[in-house]
């Protein structure tokens, strides 16, 4: 089976095939439920459609992970961080899983889970693409909030306000079994980040990007210059000979189109923007992972669940597109 995609991919051996991580994990966050995303998005239909109507093969173990034997039985706030232990291991063993996947030459895709999975989805994309290819790879980090917080920056001490500092470099910590493992071969640059769709940004967070000149989007950028503009100086930031991972937390959409969702922010993308990133990142031919994280399906669920079903949906409209789901 081939794709239906009309894109070539540039940086992947085996464009046909798909590799899928269902990532039951909540714990870099203080409300269950989003554990529950990976098993509502596949029921929903998701990896149906991704073989059926987009041709893909899929590498998928048939698991939602849930790391159970990874949990340790005392898991003390350190550093101010809230289930450090817990959070890196689940991130170190999801790293391994999705390094699995990317080595073999196929893009990875990842169902969480809260943010914080994202320490072990892109540090296993990026050892894998400097491995495989010699080269330094993009994030596209797609969300209402920049989760760039350090350990002694962060207010509330939830790990899913942090992964991007850690990948970066900003946050360090020698301590093996609390992100010490996050060496230089899977970290990423900060001159290869770029957001989009920021609107709840915290004081400390604001310096941070300012002071290492981060590119950012904010809804105010997109108000200002339409989502189409924003993407070609967002790709044009990155270029077009560098491997894009997608990093795309359902938050960064308005709480209309997904309201179950643990910190939702009004003001924010409509479902047809966020479709709009994911084609544009498809249209690169340069993906090589994508996350789709945050879908909480517990929260908020309005009358028969409406507001979970719609969160849902639009999820699995995010992946594909990003996968080369097309209007016409």
């Amino acid at each position: 089976m081939t794709t239906t995609s009309m894109i070539q991919p540039k940086f992947l051996s085996k464009p046909d095939e798909l590799g899928v991580v269902a990532v039951g994990f909540s714990g870099g966050q203080c409300k269950p439920g989003v554990d529950a995303a990976p098993s509502a998005l596949i029921s929903s239909g998701l990896l149906t459609q991704l073989h059926e109507e987009l041709g893909y093969n899929l590498n998928h173990d048939n698991t939602v992970h849930s790391y159970k034997e990874l949990m340790p039985q005392i898991d003390p706030d350190y550093r101010g961080m809230k289930n450090p232990l817990a959070v890196s291991a689940v991130t170190q063993k999801l790293s391994e899983q999705v390094y699995n996947q990317a080595k073999e030459g196929r893009c990875v895709l990842t169902l969480g889970g809260d943010h914080s999975i994202a320490i072990g989805t892109i540090s296993g994309t990026a050892k894998a693409i400097r491995e495989r290819l010699g080269r330094e790879m993009a994030v596209i980090w797609v969300d209402a909030h920049a989760d760039i917080n350090t350990p002694e920056s962060s207010e509330s001490g939830n790990i899913h306000g942090m992964p991007v500092a850690f990948l970066t470099g900003l946050a360090t910590e020698k301590r093996e079994d609390i992100f010490g493992w996050i060496k230089d071969d899977n970290k990423i640059s900060v001159k290869k980040l770029v957001y989009i769709g920021l609107r709840d940004i915290d004081r400390g967070e604001k310096k941070i990007l300012r002071d290492n000149g981060i590119k950012a989007f904010s809804m105010h950028d997109i108000d200002r210059h339409g989502i189409g503009k924003v993407m070609d100086m967002a790709l044009g930031h990155i270029g077009n000979d560098t491997p894009i991972h997608l990093s795309f937390d359902v938050d960064a959409l308005d709480p209309m189109w997904a309201p179950s969702t643990g910190t939702p922010v009004r003001g924010g993308l409509t479902l047809r923007e966020g479709d709009f990133i994911a084609e544009c990142v498809h249209e690169t031919g340069s993906l090589v992972a994508m996350d789709l994280v945050e879908v909480n399906p517990t929260l908020e669920p309005g009358v028969n669940d409406i507001g979970a079903q719609q969160t849902v949906r639009a999820g699995c409209s995010l992946v594909r597109c990003a996968l080369g789901e097309t209007l016409l």
